[in-house]
């Protein structure tokens, strides 16, 4: 039986160990094209898979701009990072913050038609976003929100999944604790904010991480709603990175903007690990 475990445990981990190598695979060839020149790149058939001396120059031009060894300009990362980040953490942070609160209304507040409301929010979830665009873009252009922070994340700022989730999470709060807290004074947003908040933090976590990685992947919306290059996230700097064909990328750079790109995401997941998980499998809330 010992041996048995043992067998199927080692079978566990090499199953594990060839995903994670699948994954990371791509990733390891990004990072080391983006310590090579483009002609190395493209003139050496397959490309080396050894790392290369151009790291700091690459990733300096990367992220501050300037002249590549084509002789062609590319414009600094550093901006679309900013606004990538920015937007990424809006849309986060205002999708928590409205989900919140519009959870406590449903499960705590009584109103006529309040089922019908709750409805009509969750049903929006049937609707793809190809549905909905048109009419919010002539939204954002009649209200001058183009090119604007509030232009790429006022749209995508309500979430009718987290409002779910937080409504759940609520209806298994006991009902002892509201009549404890009311018996002790506290209001609704004194029982919202002492208690319902604390007790939320393992969720909200997790879908901070969840919606943050959503905000930063945005590329249809933001390929909508700028036209002025100071307000490009990096995925659409990337995409505008390619000129043409092979000889005329400049895929070191290319890569090493892929790589700046992974970093922020990364880096949340990362610190929010522990959080994060405890959040989706943590029952005793």
């Amino acid at each position: 039986m010992v041996e048995r475990d043992k067998v199927g445990r080692a079978i566990a981990h090499g199953i594990l160990l060839l995903g994670v190598l699948v994954v990371a695979f791509p990733v390891y060839v990004t990072l080391i094209a983006s310590t090579q020149t483009s002609q190395q790149i493209v003139q050496t058939v397959p490309m080396s898979l050894a790392p290369g001396g151009h790291m700091i120059e690459t990733y300096r031009v990367a992220l501050f701009g300037g002249e590549t060894s084509y002789g062609s300009k590319v414009a600094p990362v550093a901006p679309m990072l900013w606004v990538s980040f920015v937007s990424a953490m809006v849309i986060a942070i205002g999708k928590i913050a409205i989900s919140l609160l519009s959870a406590f209304a449903f499960v705590y507040f009584r109103f006529p038609g309040r089922g019908l409301c709750f409805w009509m929010v969750f049903i929006t979830l049937m609707l793809p976003v190809e549905v909905r665009i048109l009419p919010t873009y002539q939204v954002i252009s009649d209200l001058s929100m183009l090119n604007s922070y509030a232009g790429l994340t006022v749209p995508l700022i309500a979430s009718a999944t987290a409002t779910f989730l937080f409504r759940q999470f609520f209806l298994t709060i006991p009902d002892e604790l509201v009549e404890a807290a009311r018996i002790d004074g506290a209001g609704p947003i004194r029982f919202f904010k002492d208690v319902l908040v604390p007790l939320s933090m393992t969720s909200v976590a997790a879908l901070f991480v969840i919606q943050f990685i959503y905000g930063w992947n945005q590329y249809l919306w933001p390929l909508l709603v700028t036209t002025d290059e100071s307000m490009y996230p990096i995925v659409m700097g990337i995409k505008r990175m390619f000129a043409g064909g092979d000889a005329a990328n400049e895929w070191n750079v290319i890569m090493a903007t892929a790589i700046l790109a992974m970093i922020p995401p990364a880096l949340v997941v990362l610190l929010m690990q522990k959080w994060f998980v405890k959040g989706l499998v943590d029952t005793e809330k």
